[in-house]
């Protein structure tokens, strides 16, 4: 049964890795289905480590040599990033949350890397060696199911870069782009930015949520107002229990939530809503929303349940980089770190997307949960699982990614097993 479903496996990523290939040519597409493939198999982002598992009749160091050389192709980043991006989109409703979140990859030992810069490593709270990156996934109100959309790295040292805001704006704007413009933004503290709001309140089009630092001013009554003095002021009827898991313990908050109608200075012909939620620490937390708001508990706890699903990013980026070891990464050429992590959130969505959520692969993924034999069983944020799973039964076959006819001289078996 394990060669069966791990046979059902490579078929799939040679499905995937083909239709995110369109145009690249058959040198580049064997490539991108080699590294999927192998970045799947090994769980790592180390040539030597993806190498290995392609099992091929010549020497690693060649293979190495090989895959090394093909990652420096420039149209590589481009097309799997808009493929991936245009697949994701079709998930997107206008009630999905496209959760947007800035992060690092910590690069604490590396000298020679290209274009190395100064980040803020979130873990540690310090400032360190390595790259921004910039994330969007997308995900549904109480459900744990995610679609990783896109994922750019970037530093401030490369000859390209104009500013963070550009970067970030950039990859919302192929977000909306590919979405037409359905789903709610939803970003934290970081996202309350002057030239954000400029590109994205006069759009009446674009709906978002942006929890505020408390230092924004805001047009109150025809007034400017501290945010914060205001949720502070800010009446809160409605109250409720929520239960957080942080690092593997449970904290319980009681909480009350209310809100304030509000706008922007410049942009006062659309109106805009202040939702105060107080419990979660000291000072209240103050979400700035474009979606009506009403004296209502069911249409307020929706803005509130929808930032705290985005506390489920965290999980998300986690699953990225812990899953597939991207912070192990050793490239040394900003091309090619920008390809491979254009290449890692292909993985990552067939992981979560392909296998994970496909009616038609249900069964496939449940086997390949039970290959991971985890400890503590399936969590609800099953796609560390999937992953471990997947890698499990990719290197228990030990056969390398599906070769085309023209590499075997012979026709594949038939795959009947979960035949799509």
């Amino acid at each position: 049964m394990v060669h069966q479903v791990g046979d059902r496996l490579r078929e799939q990523i040679h499905r995937f890795s083909g239709e995110l290939c369109t145009g690249l040519g058959k040198v580049a597409s064997r490539f991108v289905e080699e590294m999927i493939f192998g970045i799947s198999a090994s769980g790592s982002v180390v040539l030597t480590r993806i190498a290995r598992s392609l099992e091929e009749g010549i020497s690693l160091h060649d293979t190495h040599k090989r895959l090394s050389r093909n990652l420096g192709n420039r149209a590589i980043r481009g097309r799997i990033s808009k493929e991936v991006l245009e697949q994701g989109a079709e998930r997107i409703g206008e009630e999905t949350l496209l959760i947007v979140d800035l992060s690092d990859l910590i690069k604490k030992y590396a000298r020679r890397m290209e274009h190395l810069g100064e980040v803020r490593d979130g873990s540690e709270n310090k400032i360190g060696n390595g790259y921004w990156l910039c994330e969007v996934v997308g995900a549904e109100v109480g459900c744990s199911e995610i679609t990783p959309l896109a994922q750019r790295l970037w530093s401030q040292k490369a000859d390209d870069f104009v500013s963070e805001n550009d970067e970030i704006l950039d990859v919302v704007r192929e977000v909306l782009e590919a979405t037409k413009k359905r789903g709610i933004l939803v970003l934290d503290r970081g996202g309350d930015r002057r030239l954000f709001y400029q590109r994205w309140v006069p759009d009446q089009s674009i709906d978002f949520i942006i929890r505020q630092r408390g230092d924004r001013h805001v047009l109150y009554r025809g007034r400017a107002r501290n945010t914060l003095e205001l949720a502070r002021a800010c009446s809160t009827p409605y109250q409720t229990i929520v239960i957080r898991e942080k690092d593997g313990k449970e904290k319980v908050y009681s909480i009350g939530f209310g809100f304030l109608p509000v706008r922007l200075a410049g942009h006062s012909d659309r109106p805009l809503w202040l939702v105060v939620v107080k419990g979660f620490g000291q000072e209240p937390m103050m979400l700035l929303t474009t979606r009506p708001m009403r004296r209502n508990r069911r249409v307020l706890w929706q803005i509130v349940e929808a930032y705290i699903t985005r506390w489920r990013i965290e999980d998300t980026i986690r699953f990225i980089k812990n899953s597939y070891e991207f912070e192990d990464v050793r490239l040394l050429t900003y091309n090619r770190l920008q390809n491979m992590a254009s290449l890692v959130l292909a993985a990552a969505y067939f992981t979560a997307v392909r296998i994970g959520t496909q009616a038609k692969l249900k069964i496939l993924a449940l086997l390949v949960l039970k290959a991971a034999k985890r400890v503590f069983g399936i969590p609800d944020f099953r796609y560390y699982a999937l992953a471990d799973g997947i890698q499990t039964i990719l290197r228990r076959i030990g056969k390398g990614p599906v070769r085309r006819h023209h590499e075997t001289g012979r026709h594949p078996p038939q795959l009947i097993l979960f035949e799509t």
